[in-house]
């Protein structure tokens, strides 16, 4: 079977992009982003809830699918403006075909570190756990996409030993951090999705998340647990398509991209696999530091994230002051 397209839209208002979609009878992925309500606020730009009204627009298309935009909001906001709460609420107020759990990404160009991708792994496991008891409390469960994030295989493992438990017989699992990620190499596109597929429960299955579409014939041998990619690639094409005729990109543009991209992407799933070897080789761990001070600073790094996974601390009160509060216990008690 072939592997699903989903376009990404900017957002649902009426007019050619909404319109073309529909004629398409192609899935639409949303951001919950697209939905939002801003005001300023002494200077500063401030969350003011959600503007749903633009979902009955949304009617007379294939599927609708809801997105948190980890990425998008981590990049210009530096985390999320609204509620874990606010979120669900959102997701309960239409029936979207899959909605995605909050996440927090880890592109490097988001998690510049490995201490950050592991802490932002811990907090996803997190924000997991919090959407899915909500989820079951506003009855829109079945259609929770738990999301895994990492920037390995081993990380990818990790988070999805930890979400098992909310893994439902039909569950699709969202697999983030995909759009900028190179096919090749023990930590590329094909290493991982290798790895998912043999570690993904039997009724489960999975959706990549911005998915280039030159990825597709690789993604094609394990399309049986990788059902679906999602991606508004040709947005990127039809803003320099723009620069270069100097022209405004309005939604017709981006729509006439939108359709030729499409169609493309549909004949990509459609075409005869492709095999790239993957051995997941990586470098060796660097070794621990000898500095005291710096291994107290690694195990209450350690010690938080376990926390956080267990819902003992709130997932974003990881900040410097606790991780040093807490490495300074860990070094007194050693050193006494």
């Amino acid at each position: 079977m072939a592997i699903e397209i989903v376009l990404g839209l900017p957002h649902l208002a009426a007019g050619a992009l909404l319109a073309t979609a529909r004629r398409l009878k192609a899935p639409v992925l949303i951001s919950a982003n697209c939905l939002s309500r801003w005001r300023k606020a002494d200077g500063w730009r401030e969350w003011a809830g959600w503007r749903t009204g633009g979902l009955a627009n949304a009617h007379g298309l294939a599927s609708l699918d809801l997105d948190s935009a980890g990425y998008t909001l981590m990049a210009k906001y530096h985390g999320f403006p609204w509620s874990i709460a606010d979120y669900m609420a959102l997701a309960a107020s239409w029936p979207f075909r899959r909605f995605a759990a909050a996440d927090y990404c880890c592109e490097a160009e988001i998690a510049r570190d490995r201490e950050e991708v592991l802490d932002r792994i811990a907090r996803t496991v997190a924000t997991n756990r919090e959407c899915f008891v909500r989820a079951d409390d506003l009855g829109i469960r079945d259609r929770l996409m738990p999301v895994l994030q990492g920037r390995t295989p081993d990380d990818y493992e990790r988070c999805l030993d930890a979400v098992a438990s909310m893994i439902l017989p039909g569950t699709v699992v969202g697999i983030g951090s995909m759009c900028r990620r190179a096919i090749s190499g023990p930590d590329g596109l094909v290493a991982v999705a290798e790895r998912i597929s043999r570690i993904m429960p039997p009724a489960a299955s999975a959706h990549c998340f911005g998915v280039k579409g030159d990825a597709l014939p690789y993604l094609a041998p394990y399309s049986r647990w990788i059902t679906s990619i999602d991606s508004q690639a040709f947005g990127i094409a039809a803003r320099q398509d723009a620069r270069r005729r100097r022209v405004a990109k309005t939604d017709q543009l981006v729509a006439r991209h939108m359709e030729r991209w499409y169609h493309r992407q549909c004949g990509r799933a459609a075409a005869a696999p492709r095999t790239l070897t993957c051995v997941e080789t990586c470098a060796p761990p660097s070794p621990p530091s000898d500095d005291p001070w710096e291994q107290a600073i690694a195990a209450a790094r350690a010690e938080l994230r376990d926390l956080i996974e267990t819902g003992a601390l709130d997932h974003d009160e990881i900040t410097a002051g606790w991780i040093e509060a807490c490495a300074a216990d860990i070094y007194h008690a050693h050193a006494a």
